[in-house]
């Protein structure tokens, strides 16, 4: 309601340490609309791998209220706070499943990265204090504008920092190397949830630390961002298409999306803001229903995730593997589904900030994806070879029970696909009311 019926004004609150503006309540409405769809889906999971507990839903909260202060904090410490919250109850969920060893191992990896990324992000907070004797954002941006040269460097190096912090929570190349692991031996609901709310709030904290922070210095970290959209978007795009595993080639794909989020990020301007919105909104409801379709197919303990696995679903399934289609064909930025928007505004974003390679790029990075994603709709809607282990065949094709939990939020989902790859319009105006929360202050 928030969103719709006022301005763009910013509304800080709790001493300027947390603002309520559009921009705030645009990407929390994001969230939780993730959390909803996330909690629809895993009860039946739950129950079928021995984890129905009710902490997890409790830190399902948890992470969702650290997001929460991640999208709308103006403290640097608040921020570091909030991303805390999120993080660790992010890292107990991963590892839910007591008795999967891949459970554990994928929290204690998610753990450490996590707690290197924590360092890099608390010392570049130090760094900025030091210079500007605040931790506030618009306070260190009003001293950062005016350094001496002596005291520039400390700067540099500091937002330097909060993006090496950034770039592990969004896994960016070369700090993606968690992702793959984690996504593959995390409960797959936890892996829907921690692939869509993380991204969509750390990207949100960049923005608003980016843009208000180091605005007036854009010339001087656009082309850091610009190498890491490069790198994420080639290695995520090329590195998921040898991959057997789905849950892996998501994991990657996932690290492609974040560098084509990272084209709008580099443009910083008006129209790669909401570029990066809409994109976030796009993008978090396909990978939420893609995984949908993968928790329902891998049956308990996630032991059926391989192309082979998937092989002819559509014909004992044919409901599930359209479903999984359209989030592909989304993914893959196919004209009538949301995500071909959102990869063509951050495109056309790129090409108005003159960034015409960087476009290029993208460009070449989607069309090796789309090699991907029609890589898995073959083996779903054509019978595969034999697989070495009869059983996983006789899993994979078997009539899998669809909860009603699961079949609503594929329900949502796909809806949210089809009709805002159709229409638009609705979301681009949220985010474009959001604009001027950050490029004007």
């Amino acid at each position: 309601v928030w969103i719709l019926f006022t301005g763009p004004g910013r509304g800080a609150v709790l001493a300027d340490a947390v603002s309520a503006d559009v921009f705030s309540l645009f990407l929390q409405a994001v969230i939780l609309g993730i959390a909803v769809v996330s909690v629809l889906l895993s009860p039946s999971y739950l129950r079928a791998n021995g984890g129905e507990r009710g902490e997890f839903y409790a830190l399902l909260l948890m992470s969702v209220v650290g997001m929460h202060g991640l999208v709308s904090s103006l403290e640097l410490v608040s921020l570091f706070v909030a991303l805390e919250i999120a993080s660790i109850a992010l890292y107990a969920m991963a590892g839910m499943i007591r008795g999967r060893p891949d459970s554990q191992e994928s929290a204690l990896k998610y753990f450490i990265t996590g707690a290197f990324s924590s360092a890099f992000f608390l010392y570049g907070i130090a760094l900025l204090y030091g210079v500007s004797g605040s931790t506030s954002i618009d306070r260190v941006a009003l001293a950062v504008s005016g350094l001496s040269s002596e005291s520039a460097p400390l700067a540099t190096l500091g937002a330097g920092m909060l993006l090496v912090g950034f770039g592990f929570k969004i896994a960016a190349v070369p700090f993606h190397m968690w992702a793959p692991d984690v996504y593959e031996g995390a409960p797959t609901p936890v892996v829907s949830f921690m692939a869509s709310a993380v991204k969509t709030a750390a990207f949100a904290g960049m923005l608003r630390v980016f843009y208000v922070t180091f605005g007036d210095f854009r010339t001087d970290w656009q082309p850091i961002v610009y190498a890491l959209a490069v790198a994420t978007l080639l290695a995520g795009s090329f590195m998921a298409i040898v991959q057997t595993d789905v849950k892996r080639m998501l994991a990657y794909s996932s690290i492609s999306h974040a560098g084509s989020l990272l084209v709008g990020v580099q443009a910083a301007t008006s129209e790669g803001t909401a570029s990066v919105l809409f994109y976030l909104a796009a993008y978090s409801f396909i990978v939420v229903g893609s995984f949908a379709v993968l928790t329902l197919v891998s049956g308990p303990g996630d032991n059926h995730t391989s192309l082979d696995d998937l092989s002819g679903l559509a014909r004992t399934r044919p409901a599930l593997a359209l479903a999984l289609t359209v989030f592909l064909l989304g993914q893959a930025g196919v004209p009538f589904t949301s995500g071909f928007f959102a990869k063509f505004y951050v495109i056309g974003a790129a090409v108005d900030a003159r960034s015409f390679g960087l476009a290029i790029v993208a460009m070449l990075a989607a069309v090796v994806a789309a090699y991907l994603y029609l890589r898995i709709m073959m083996s779903v809607w054509l019978d595969g070879d034999e697989p070495d282990d009869p059983t996983a065949l006789a899993a994979a094709r078997a009539a899998i029970p669809v909860p009603w939990g699961a079949a609503l939020v594929l329900f949502i989902t796909v809806g949210f696909t089809v009709v805002f790859g159709i229409w638009p319009q609705p979301i681009v105006e949220m985010a474009r009311d959001a604009i001027p929360v950050l490029t004007q202050g």
